[in-house]
């Protein structure tokens, strides 16, 4: 019986759902962070139900063509609304498939690795669809009723996102000793990439933290204090969808036609400071971008020094001396 039992785990070891839990832990043992994981858990599911459907159960069945008909699929599938999948979307999905290949070669499940050299969709370079100008962000603030607790804490955050341009998450996980209120800057903790980085926080931005500190957190924390800035008003972290329908529900409250919420205002703040003079190096430390290709799209968002130098030598300008610059001639038919 017990002979049998060493014989069925040994023919059921390459059995998807056997592999998946022992990937899983495999990353968290490599320190990669819980967003990872959490993706990787969802494209591979994904990619095991296609596969299940096809009669595909078992990771030694899994050749070159069948991963690139699976790169088909994810080309022609179609969501609820009619659209395709985004290039992000099925580069992620193939690029998950790819590293748990790989995974599974390094660790002698597979002699070879069937998705060693697949093609993945080429990138695409595109712009932030939405930025906020100086004046729509002052707009977007004045819609926050700063009369009561909430408000001070909304206010607040909607300054912080502005000032420093850190992400959502990045947010959510900051600690009051996080503020250095001396030196004027914050610490943020296990950003993307799970790095740590230190930006600077502007005055206006610190006041109003500054407020919420003094007058409203004590209000809101409850015994054990774990430490969090920006609590509810029941003492516990906010969530992600709660900031996504707070931040957003202020830009359509100021009646401004973009799409967004907190990253809005990471562009936003990136933007300005490539407008304002800003090396492009120094917003990528801001932004915490691993390379600068990410940080490089703002350098095509911000059109005021373009239009400076437009300005300067715009076509049709009148030349020195009153004249103009002459039409080329052309020869008469």
């Amino acid at each position: 019986m017990e002979f049998n039992h060493t014989v069925r785990q040994a023919v059921d070891s390459d059995l998807f759902p056997v592999l998946l839990p022992l990937y899983l832990e495999w990353l968290g043992v490599k320190n990669y962070s819980v967003a990872t994981v959490i993706r990787r858990r969802y494209d591979l599911g994904y990619f095991f139900k296609w596969g299940e459907e096809r009669g595909l159960t078992r990771a030694t069945e899994i050749t070159r063509p069948i991963l690139e008909r699976y790169g088909k699929h994810l080309y022609h599938y179609r969501k609820a609304n009619g659209m395709p999948l985004g290039i992000s979307t099925r580069r992620g999905q193939l690029h998950s498939v790819q590293r748990f290949f790989t995974w599974l070669t390094k660790t002698n499940r597979l002699l070879a690795n069937p998705a060693s050299d697949l093609d993945l969709p080429r990138k695409e370079y595109r712009l932030p669809q939405h930025v906020l100008t100086v004046s729509e962000v002052e707009q977007v603030f004045l819609q926050v009723d700063v009369v009561d607790s909430v408000g001070i804490r909304n206010r607040a955050i909607l300054e912080t996102l502005y000032s420093t341009g850190i992400r959502r998450m990045e947010l959510l996980n900051l600690q009051v000793d996080d503020l250095d209120i001396e030196r004027q800057t914050l610490r943020i903790r296990q950003g993307k990439g799970k790095k740590d980085r230190v930006v600077p926080i502007g005055g206006r931005a610190l006041a109003w933290v500054q407020k919420y500190l003094d007058e409203v957190r004590p209000r809101f924390y409850v015994e054990p204090d774990h430490g969090a800035l920006y609590l509810t008003a029941v003492g516990n972290r906010l969530s992600l969808e709660q900031m996504t329908h707070m931040v957003g529900g202020y830009v359509k409250k100021a009646g401004i036609p973009k799409k967004g919420s907190c990253h809005l205002f990471r562009h936003t703040m990136a933007t300005v400071m490539l407008e304002h003079g800003a090396d492009i190096r120094y917003i990528q430390q801001m932004l915490g971008h691993r390379d600068m290709t990410s940080t490089d799209v703002y350098t095509h968002v911000s059109i005021e020094k373009l239009k400076e130098v437009h300005a300067l030598t715009p076509p049709g300008a009148p030349l020195a001396g009153g004249g103009r610059m002459p039409l080329p001639l052309v020869a008469e038919e």
